[in-house]
């Protein structure tokens, strides 16, 4: 890593929103593409970054869903784009590409959590393959139109304390538990970050990926209610047994939206970040907080980068 795992102490929190960490800024002029930017924390994202001035590009798996609802706001330009579906990110790839333009700011945001084994492309498993190879094949597809200074936010997740890589199947095609396996993908974001920030700071561009913390989205869609009421999220009248435990999406929202954009982290890079600010290495045995060592080990980072390189097809960075 090149920046210490410690917070910098913001001035912000987990109760800060979206609008709050892009007050004063002017962000006429720049353009973001925030994939999955119609639907829970990115369309929140989508709403505070057009707010601020930015122009926002939303890759959509269903398109007619994504412009109904960003209409009204702005400065959004929706697109198709399936990332369980290669040929889907080659295609959006070359159309955008073909529009001469730069990103400043690329905001991985759109993902699948805790489905049933579900296979996808060449027998994937789909957790893997939609949260991190499709985001990886993405950003390498569209690295000539990442502008120097650009950033690149990789959201991930608490959850990564579930798993570490699971280098011996990575696919999962034994013993598959849906939460363990979300938890491989967030480890992977993570570690993605890590080291698209070694390659990338020599031309500007730095990543970081992030905990949004605990909302309640559309991506809680494949968790059936008998659990998460088991899980003590809910009653069963559906009613949050914890509300102050979770947060708006506009709050969820707030550290990617900071991660993109903040002038307090100029100069730095490939570290986790929660509740607006750097987040502190995880203590053994607390999954409460910070960032697990396995996930932003740069040996890891850079074996999983050639993997994804081996099994999409795509490496930015190859001579």
């Amino acid at each position: 890593m090149s920046t210490a795992q410690h917070k910098i102490g913001s001035g912000f929190d987990a109760r800060s929103t979206a609008d709050d960490v892009l007050a004063g800024l002017d962000l006429t002029g720049k353009l973001a593409v925030v994939t999955g930017g119609y639907s829970g924390l990115g369309l929140e994202t989508t709403r505070a970054l057009t707010k601020a001035g930015a122009r926002v590009v939303v890759p959509a798996r269903r398109p007619a869903v994504a412009r109904e609802a960003v209409a009204g706001i702005d400065g959004v330009e929706v697109d198709e784009l399936d990332l369980g579906d290669l040929d889907s990110v080659r295609a959006f790839a070359e159309r955008f590409l073909a529009s001469d333009r730069r990103i400043d700011f690329m905001i991985d945001n759109a993902g699948i959590m805790a489905c049933p084994e579900t296979r996808v492309g060449p027998g994937w498993e789909a957790q893997f393959a939609t949260n991190h190879l499709g985001h990886f094949a993405l950003v390498n597809r569209l690295w000539p139109a990442v502008a120097p200074g650009a950033r690149v936010v990789s959201v991930s997740s608490r959850a990564h304390h579930f798993s570490g890589m699971r280098w011996d199947d990575v696919q999962w095609t034994r013993d598959y538990d849906k939460w363990q396996a979300y938890g491989q993908a967030k480890t992977a974001n993570v570690l993605f970050a890590v080291h698209l920030d070694r390659l990338g700071r020599e031309s500007g561009v730095r990543a970081f990926s992030l905990h949004p913390g605990g909302i309640f989205t559309p991506l809680q869609r494949h968790i059936p209610k008998a659990e998460m009421v088991e899980r003590g999220w809910i009653d069963e009248d559906g009613a949050f047994l914890n509300p102050e435990g979770f947060k708006t999406p506009e709050q969820g929202a707030a550290t990617q939206v900071w991660a993109a954009t903040s002038p307090q982290l100029d100069g730095l890079g490939g570290v986790y970040l929660e509740d607006c600010d750097i987040a502190e290495p995880a203590v053994d045995g607390d999954q409460s907080s910070g960032v697990k060592a396995w996930a932003i080990d740069a040996e890891q980072a850079a074996r999983l980068w050639e993997l994804s390189a081996e099994l999409t097809g795509v490496n930015a960075f190859r001579a």
